[in-house]
């Protein structure tokens, strides 16, 4: 199974004065910090709310230092559940983003095109070998001989 997993990273970026400046200033940072070996992970802009549901700028910005909210979003292979996905991601980012807070966000499922082949080719007509057994493959002995 395949997922998409999304990574919020808490960024400090210093000698700012707007929140534009603290967000491009992160993204290019972070970007740094993970290439080349993570160049497929895709930055973007975080977001932030208010305990009440108001929406709030992604930099928090005091005495020219700023805390910039960004997600982190990389495609993990062949993991076994959502679980698994997410220690990965965070395992791979984070040995690249030393003493940066990070929180998985979401996991999805991404449904591939082997998993509806498979499907669809075991559609009950499984295929018989000679000796009467219902494997795909011959044993190794029946190889042998």
């Amino acid at each position: 199974m395949d997922c998409r997993v999304v990574v919020e990273a808490a960024v400090p970026v210093y000698d700012v004065s707007t929140a534009d400046e603290a967000v491009r200033i992160a993204i290019s940072k972070t970007g740094e910090m993970l290439n080349p070996d993570l160049n497929y992970v895709e930055i973007s802009m975080g977001s932030r709310t208010s305990p009440s549901g108001e929406e709030l700028e992604p930099a928090f910005i005091v005495a020219d230092e700023a805390l910039v909210a960004l997600e982190l979003e990389m495609t993990v292979f062949n993991v076994e559940r959502e679980e698994h996905a997410s220690r990965i991601a965070r395992k791979e980012i984070g040995q690249r983003l030393r003493n940066i807070p990070l929180d998985v966000l979401e996991v999805e499922v991404i449904k591939s095109d082997d998993d509806e082949e498979i499907g669809d080719e075991n559609d009950g007509t499984d295929s018989k070998r000679e000796d009467g057994g219902n494997d795909v493959l011959p044993e190794f002995d029946d190889l042998l001989e």
